[in-house]
């Protein structure tokens, strides 16, 4: 890997049950998560996808793309537009700093209102 590699996207459709399924598994019952008439209540124009599976999907996307044996060191997301039912998200990454087996690749997960999710995730590559 090079600084400026790019990672091939991974585009990942955001359904109800992915978000749904994602705040349980993560212990989050926050009424955002399920309840898209409490959701409405609150502002939001439906049931949006938390952080924590955002976290995971950045995770999977990496490994997914740099193989199994990768092990991630370092996971720095912020969340931006939010993640609803109905949308896709691309997750994107480009390398932006090599040390040896080390790689820190700037990841980029966008949806059709905006970025979801940017970041920078430090990962161990197997050799």
């Amino acid at each position: 890997m090079n600084v400026g590699d790019t990672l091939a996207p991974l585009e990942i459709p955001v359904t109800r049950t992915l978000i749904v399924a994602g705040a349980i598994a993560s212990r989050d019952y926050q009424d955002v998560h399920h309840d898209a008439s409490l959701a409405r209540e609150k502002g939001s124009p439906d049931i949006f996808m938390n952080i924590l599976t955002t976290n995971g999907l950045v995770g999977r996307y990496i490994t997914d793309r740099l193989g199994p044996g990768t092990v991630l060191r370092k996971v720095a997301i912020r969340l931006g537009a939010p993640n609803y039912p109905g949308d896709t998200m691309i997750l994107t990454g480009t390398v932006i700093a090599v040390d040896g087996s080390r790689v820190e690749i700037r990841v980029v997960g966008a949806n059709g209102i905006g970025h979801h999710v940017t970041g920078t995730v430090t990962a161990e590559v197997a050799a």
